[in-house]
């Protein structure tokens, strides 16, 4: 009983603040869900970069509808191009549909587990901007064309032609 008292006190407090016009979630409607929470906390609502992968995503019915803002986020953290993440998942798993344990880009052979796509994207994001010591002498520094080169070009020569059309395909919404 005293646990539930807290919460209560905790979300009276609360909501003055979350419908207020300064926070990030006021301009949520009623019909918001926690992507849509998390989204606005990763990038604007208004980033034209992420919509288009969200809706390239959308078109086809892949489960990574939704995280165009997390991707864009994560590129920009990592000095990435916004539209590499989402072309290798889109290679890898068609885009989550075929992902293995919340890993949509088949990092590690696809025998690591992640806990939800969030930490998938962070993960692959932080290496592949060269932030893992592990795996930095592949991808410190290394543009796109090299980053895919290391990441899967060596086993599949036709890869990194892949997902530079994929990429371009993002980009023109097609």
């Amino acid at each position: 009983m005293k646990k539930q008292t807290i919460q209560f006190v905790r979300g009276l407090v609360l909501m003055p603040f979350l419908a207020t016009s300064g926070s990030p979630l006021a301009t949520f409607n009623t019909n918001f869900s926690l992507k849509n929470i998390a989204q606005s906390f990763y990038a604007s609502a208004n980033d034209d970069r992420a919509k288009k992968v969200d809706a390239y995503f959308a078109k086809r019915g892949m489960p990574l509808e939704g995280y165009g803002a997390k991707f864009v986020k994560v590129a920009e953290e990592n000095n990435l191009d916004w539209r590499l993440l989402p072309a290798i998942a889109i290679k890898e798993s068609t885009g989550g549909k075929f992902d293995c344990y919340n890993n949509p880009f088949g990092w590690g052979s696809c025998k690591i587990k992640f806990k939800n796509y969030d930490s998938a994207i962070e993960t692959v994001g932080m290496n592949l901007g060269g932030k893992n010591p592990n795996t930095e002498q592949y991808y410190k520094g290394a543009t796109t064309t090299e980053i895919l080169h290391h990441y899967n070009n060596s086993v599949v020569p036709t890869y990194t032609g892949e997902i530079l059309a994929f990429m371009e395909l993002i980009e023109r919404g097609a």
